[in-house]
């Protein structure tokens, strides 16, 4: 029997998040796919607080409570994102590896995808005796830059 490899296929699509449930014998409830739905459609990272406002909004019912344990359950899988801020968690879509750039004056985060030259990752390698396999930068900056 051939163990199956769920890491290895990145998460880049709401079909992709619901398959990679399935995969992992999560049920896909009503709540789980409408708080997926959400993520996929909104293409930001967003509090719970305003996951489960924006879903009221349009409709879909769903409890504080379900939002925060479905929300813990599906980015404790790696199906979606949690980012650790100083003013609480956001949760985004893209699960794999990418970098932010974080936008100081509107307070968003924006996914990119970087490629360091392999030499500069080489160069790290040499000056700290550790082997990367993985990263991800974090930028900061201005949207609207101020004049002076």
């Amino acid at each position: 029997m051939q163990k199956q490899t769920i890491t290895t296929k990145p998460i880049r699509s709401l079909e992709d998040a619901l398959e990679r449930c399935q995969i992992l014998g999560m049920r896909v409830s009503r709540q789980r796919r409408f708080i997926l739905e959400l993520l996929w459609q909104a293409n930001e990272h967003l509090a719970a607080r305003e996951i489960y406002d924006r879903l009221n909004q349009q409709g879909k019912e769903i409890g504080h409570t379900s939002v925060y344990q479905n929300l813990e359950a599906l980015s404790s899988q790696g199906i979606i994102e949690c980012i650790e801020r100083c003013d609480g968690r956001l949760y985004g879509n893209i699960s794999d590896s990418h970098s932010h750039i974080n936008c100081v004056d509107t307070n968003q985060i924006l996914d990119v995808h970087v490629e360091l030259p392999e030499d500069l990752i080489r160069k790290i390698e040499e000056e700290t005796g550790v082997q990367i396999t993985d990263y991800s930068i974090n930028f900061f900056g201005y949207r609207n830059p101020q004049e002076g």
